[in-house]
Order: structure tokens, then C-alpha cells, then sequence
């Protein structure tokens, strides 16, 4: 298999993965919002805890990133995934936002059901 194979293959995962991650961010918001809880809910909870530990333990980066220039992407914000510049750029800070008012509401929620 060649490298420009091997890098249309950690292209293709890291979108899906990104999508994946991104619709996980927003179902933590919506069921902060709504109230809604179950199994949808507990899977994205699931999801973006292994993404965090897994972005964490590799120093902040996504190990795909460094997979995509080893096989020869060339650096910048749309080498790793085949998503648009626009759609990646303010990753980190949007869905980590997004993610920080969903927990907070779905904690908050947990804590107001408790008492």
C-alpha cells in the first residue's frame, strides 16, 4: 500500500471520528438543555471521555495528526481530515466550549434531580 493510500485511510477516520466527536459534543448540550438523559447520553459521555484521555496522554495533539504527516501530509489546518479549513480551524475552542456549557447544564441538572 502506498503512503498517499495510507493517508486517504487516516483522512477518512480522523473525519469520521471528527464528526462522531462533534455530534458527541452536541447531544451533551442538548441533553443539558432538554433534560433529556439515557443511553445517547451516556454514549457521548463515554466517547469524548476517551477522546480527552487519549488527546491528553499525547501531549494535546491528535496522534492521527502526526500519523497524516508521516505518510505525507503537508501541515496546516485541513491536512489530517478532508473537512474544510472553516469547519476545523476553531475546533478546540468551539466544541470545548459547546462541551463546557453541556456538562455544566448536565451536571447541574444531576445536582437539582438529587436534592
Amino acid at each position: 500500500m502506498s503512503n498517499a493510500q495510507r493517508l486517504t485511510i487516516v483522512r477518512t477516520v480522523h473525519t469520521a471520528i471528527y464528526l462522531i466527536m462533534a455530534a458527541s459534543t452536541f447531544v451533551v448540550l442538548y441533553s443539558g438543555a432538554s433534560g433529556s438523559a439515557g443511553p445517547w447520553l451516556e454514549g457521548a459521555l463515554g466517547l469524548l471521555a476517551v477522546e480527552v484521555v487519549v488527546f491528553a496522554g499525547n501531549g494535546l495533539k491528535c496522534p492521527l495528526t502526526a500519523l497524516a504527516v508521516k505518510y505525507g501530509a503537508r501541515t496546516g489546518h485541513v491536512f489530517d481530515t478532508f473537512l474544510p479549513e472553516r469547519v476545523t480551524r476553531y475546533t478546540f475552542r468551539f466544541f470545548g466550549s459547546v462541551l463546557l456549557v453541556g456538562l455544566v447544564l448536565v451536571i447541574a441538572r444531576w445536582v437539582l434531580r438529587a436534592e
